[in-house]
């Protein structure tokens, strides 16, 4: 009698221990929680929680971009400025501007964005970029990758003033041009993202533009597995083809009071683009324009075997600001 009541209490106590732990058990999610009186479904005892598989088989999340440098505060209550920020995701490559791309129309009437190829170039980026922070706005800047290594101090300064910087290929080669090989097309626009990296000492936004418009569809569809955007343009300024600052204006507000809203591509490698610009944004102004921020929601991925070889090929700078007599000393004579 005493082994049997000994057996008995011991199942119970057995018993209470094990409901009382599956009760501190959450539930897998999703399911509903098992009843507390079904002994059998019990754990012997309490265990660690296993990884839930989704998780563990969860792609790797690409970094984010970085914060943008912010622009300056505005003291220009007539400027302007900048109507709204839209965040791009360029998974599988998406395009931009009417001109080629007609699936994203995210721009509402009377809304523009401000676009500049083939910089970085002396006086006229700068004066580009004083018209911008004038009028506290912004723009996307697509720097051809020679000229950021001519000039990587401009391109810092683009972007320190918070403006977005993509690419526009290594030396402004036509990818369209047969003559060019399919890796040789390959290289253009790698080379470019590679020596604008290289320029700003981080990763520009995955925004591409290519030479003259000239979209090669197997560069298309080669942009569209690197996840790197597309741009075109709604209305060109032709600004390299303008005798004088206001041709340029005149190209753009007329195609604008067309069109009602659109991406306007200039350069500001072009002297009369950077000439232009302060009255080309007034008038924006008092026709009732807005402008659109635009922004990667993750950099660009440079491939390591272009920095590499860029590396190798750049020559950086070796002039010293010190005095000679700090420099060279004279040990005999």
């Amino acid at each position: 009698m005493r082994i049997a009541a000994g057996l008995i209490f011991a199942g119970t106590v057995s018993l209470l221990a094990s409901s009382a732990a599956w009760s501190q058990t959450p539930p897998a999610k999703g399911a509903a929680a098992a009843p507390a009186a079904a002994p059998a479904a019990a754990a012997p005892a309490p265990a660690a929680a296993a990884p839930a598989p989704a998780a563990a088989a969860a792609a790797p999340v690409p970094p984010k971009q970085p914060p943008q440098p912010a622009r300056a505060a505005c003291t220009n209550p007539n400027a302007l400025g900048v109507a709204r920020t839209v965040e791009i995701d360029t998974t599988g490559g998406p395009g931009f501007g009417f001109e080629h791309f007609k699936q994203l129309d995210f721009l509402r009437d009377h809304e523009v964005v401000l676009t500049f190829d083939d910089g970085p170039w002396p006086a006229n980026t700068p004066a580009v970029l004083k018209a911008l922070a004038d009028e506290c706005t912004t723009g996307i800047f697509f720097p051809i990758g020679k000229h950021a290594t001519y000039h990587p101090e401009i391109l810092r300064q683009v972007y320190a003033a918070g403006h977005t910087v993509g690419a526009h290929t290594w030396s402004h080669a036509n990818l369209n041009n047969k003559k060019l090989t399919e890796d040789q097309k390959k290289d253009e626009i790698e080379r470019g993202y590679a020596a604008v990296k290289w320029a700003l000492e981080t990763s520009p936004s995955p925004f591409f533009r290519f030479p003259a418009l000239q979209h090669p569809p197997e560069m298309v569809t080669y942009l569209g597995n690197r996840n790197i955007a597309i741009f075109s343009c709604d209305i060109d300024s032709f600004d390299f083809k303008s005798k004088n600052p206001q041709q340029v204006i005149d190209t753009v507000m007329k195609r604008l009071a067309k069109l009602g809203k659109g991406i306007i591509l200039m350069h500001d490698f072009q002297k009369h683009t950077a000439e232009a610009l302060p009255t080309l944004l007034t008038q924006l102004k008092a026709g009732g324009y807005k402008v659109v921020a635009m922004r990667a929601k993750f950099p660009v991925t440079v491939l390591p075997q272009y920095e590499q070889e860029l590396a190798k090929d750049v020559k950086l700078p070796t002039v010293s600001s010190r005095p000679v007599n700090s420099v060279v000393t004279t040990v005999d004579q």
